[in-house]
């Protein structure tokens, strides 16, 4: 059997992930020459195949590469397992957790890092930014510990525990004529132009299913995978938006935008911190959930 390295492997796996040697050599706080070394060693080790070709400034996996991230993904993930468990049997608080999280949850999350880190100074957390979508394939994959995220996908076998209120609302600059309208009703939104999240995006599918549900039509006029530059074009007068108010406290605060009062509006949502199943928590994963389910929702309705 031919050898290659767990640094080997994990260097490819970031490279599949970002389809970029210098977006992976950034992720590991490597050079690239360095990741073009590990990734040409893996080939030489696997028999000279390649894993990967150019494409522009970015790479695309090869249909051997995609065979082998699906066994790579796999391999990493069983070592974590073993290791989690050698971890249990010591019972240390101490480790590294992966958590990875819906965007829309930046506004609160570093914060609650900051808390957990006081309290278990020996506890790494490694965390990814990623939008419901991309999540969903981490979980599928087994390639994180925990997420925070809204909803539970329905096509994976989870264990999803509320921890804190996620409140969705429709928002618009002060200048627009439904800014000042009192208990309007759902439908006063039908045919508004609308800057709205990317596909894939919770908050997006929360938007869709409620105006289904109330046979709502909005004018999408543009979407942006990002609140902050969504908030910067409803402030322009660019159209109304539909956001967790969890991203909006503070430009409601001081005017710069208006949370519309509408009938049924905020919808109550709840953020979960979700993992597989089957999947078998470290002592150091454990003590971040249980501090999310303990103590996250009141610091939130603080911070954000």
């Amino acid at each position: 059997m031919r050898r290659y390295t767990l640094r080997q492997l994990d260097t490819f796996l970031e490279v599949a992930r970002h389809l970029s040697v210098s977006q992976a050599a950034d992720a590991l706080h490597v050079s690239q020459p360095a990741v073009s070394m590990q990734m040409h060693q893996l080939e030489e080790a696997i028999g000279g195949v390649p894993l990967y070709e150019p494409l522009g400034r970015k790479i695309r996996l090869t249909d051997a590469g995609r065979d082998f991230q699906l066994y790579a993904s796999a391999a990493v993930a069983q070592l974590k397992q073993m290791e989690d468990a050698m971890a249990e049997r010591r019972g240390l608080k101490k480790g590294i957790v992966h958590l990875a999280m819906v965007s829309t949850a930046k506004y609160f999350v570093p914060m609650l890092l900051m808390r957990f880190r006081q309290r278990f100074p020996d506890i790494e957390v490694v965390l990814q930014i990623c939008n419901r979508e991309q999540i969903t394939q981490l979980l599928a994959r087994n390639e994180t510990d925990l997420v925070i995220m809204g909803r539970a996908p329905d096509n994976l076998d989870c264990v999803a525990s509320a921890f804190a209120t996620n409140p969705l609302g429709v928002i618009s600059s002060p200048e627009h004529r439904l800014s000042r309208r009192r208990a309007a009703p759902l439908s006063v939104l039908d045919g508004e132009d609308f800057v709205v999240r990317e596909n894939g995006s919770g908050t997006r599918h929360a938007m869709e299913r409620l105006f289904a549900e109330h046979a709502v039509t909005p004018h999408i006029v543009m979407e942006m995978p990002s609140n902050e530059t969504i908030k910067q074009a409803v402030m322009a007068g660019m159209g109304l938006s539909f956001l967790s108010l969890r991203t909006i406290r503070h430009e409601v605060a001081s005017g710069h935008l208006v949370l519309l009062d509408i009938d049924g509006l905020p919808l109550v949502r709840h953020w979960h911190i979700t993992h597989l199943a089957a999947k078998r928590l470290s002592p150091a994963a454990r003590e971040f959930k249980a501090f999310l389910i303990d103590e996250a929702g009141p610091l939130i309705k603080l911070w954000a």
